[in-house]
């Protein structure tokens, strides 16, 4: 068994890791550190995989973080193909399949998430994409073109975003989902309808409120069955049902888990020399005044920098305010905050659920705002949010 001594490591390759290295050496310009990654690539956006790369904006080698140059300046070692299985915390060490173990100072969990699975017959078939990965994309675009016919199964973020990407690309797609409009959890009914909407007139097909049963193969394609006996024939399957935040090498070291691996404001764990960030990490959002989990592009770069700062001493809050974004089609938006359909919303519309910015509210204060085809407006908004001000729906339509 050989042993290996770091002042930090890293376990993921993902956003929140590789942007950890950035805040390390912002502090420690010297000290040792090792990245573990399970994926063939080094660090890479992914966005692009549902949108700019099947657009065309992107080429594959334009989507990658950082180059090797940058990991040999910084003075890091990088394990790519390399599991991490398990930490033992009083020892402070990382084993990795194979059983290298690898000595830490201080550690990062970016492990993210894992791709939900379906829980049905043939749901592990090869050839369904449980979509996620730089791989995933690049077996996909091999596989489909023009006349393709694609069923997205899930109508959030990832199932909108692949199906629109899809669609431009002139593959014939049915989105099946158990929601009753495309992103329900996030839009009101009346955005998310008028979206909806323009997904059929450009010719994809919904299905809402429905699930799948089974999937099998039958000659050179795929049947669904799903819950209501609908039958639906096509070449691939694409999943994005979310994901399930990585606990697994926290639960081995007997880190708290909740919803995700639980820190406090430091980004600390339950362990004070471990740390996590990104996908898989609970936190409190402090101007929200709620703990929760923010699997998203703006979040995993920011929490990342601070995680690695603070491992490196600098003893930073993580009081940052991440924003989101999509482009639908022609409904490109920004959005930050709590953005819940729960919520009561107010759209303060130029073009009544195309283009404005719609306010979240709760005791008539406001909560999150998603900004519709208007764009450079998240700082005011975040502005909106911090002013933590009781404001009624008549005075926010004075002042908007």
């Amino acid at each position: 068994m050989a042993e290996n001594n770091f002042k930090y490591v890293i376990v993921g390759g993902g956003l929140a890791g590789c942007y950890a290295i950035d805040g390390i050496r912002s502090q420690d310009s010297a000290g040792s550190v090792l990245l573990i990654s399970m994926e063939s690539y080094l660090p890479y956006d992914r966005p692009p995989l549902t949108k700019k790369l099947w657009f065309g904006k992107k080429k594959v080698e334009d989507i990658f973080i950082r180059d090797r140059q940058y990991f040999v300046e910084n003075g890091t070692k990088v394990l790519l193909e390399t599991q991490a299985v398990s930490i033992d915390a009083a020892n402070k060490t990382v084993t990795c399949e194979g059983e290298e173990t690898y000595h830490y100072e201080k550690l990062l969990l970016a492990t993210g998430g894992t791709p939900r699975r379906l829980n049905i017959e043939g749901s592990d078939r090869k050839e369904i994409y449980y979509y996620r990965y730089l791989d995933d994309y690049l077996r996909l675009k091999s596989h489909v073109s023009e006349g393709t016919n694609a069923l997205v199964i899930g109508g959030g973020f990832i199932g909108s975003e692949i199906a629109a990407a899809l669609n431009v690309n002139k593959v014939h797609v049915t989105i099946l989902m158990d929601g009753p409009y495309l992103v329900d959890r996030v839009f009101p009914r009346s955005v998310g309808t008028a979206i909806q909407q323009d997904y059929v007139r450009r010719g994809v097909k919904i299905l809402s409120q429905d699930s799948a049963v089974s999937i099998t193969k039958r000659d050179h394609f795929l049947s669904a069955t799903t819950k209501s006996n609908r039958v639906i024939n096509s070449d691939v399957v694409i999943v994005g049902i979310g994901i399930e935040p990585s606990t697994e090498l926290a639960e081995s070291a007997s880190l708290e888990v909740g919803n995700g691996i639980v820190v406090n404001e430091f980004l600390e764990t339950s362990n004070k020399d471990i740390y996590a960030a990104g996908d898989n990490a609970c936190f409190p959002y402090q101007v929200l005044g709620i703990d929760t989990r923010v699997e998203h592009w703006d979040n995993a770069i920011n929490q990342g920098k601070t995680a690695g700062m603070n491992m490196a001493g600098a003893h930073t809050p993580y009081n940052y305010m991440p924003y989101f974004f999509s482009d639908l089609f022609d409904f490109g938006y920004e959005a930050v905050g709590l953005v819940s359909s729960q919520l009561q919303t107010y759209g303060d519309w130029e073009k009544e659920n195309e283009k404005g910015i719609l306010y979240y509210i709760q005791d008539s204060q406001v909560r999150g705002a998603m900004m519709c085809n208007v764009w450079n407006k998240v700082n005011e908004a975040r502005e909106w949010i911090r002013s933590n001000k009781q404001i009624s729906l008549a005075k926010l339509r004075r002042e908007t």
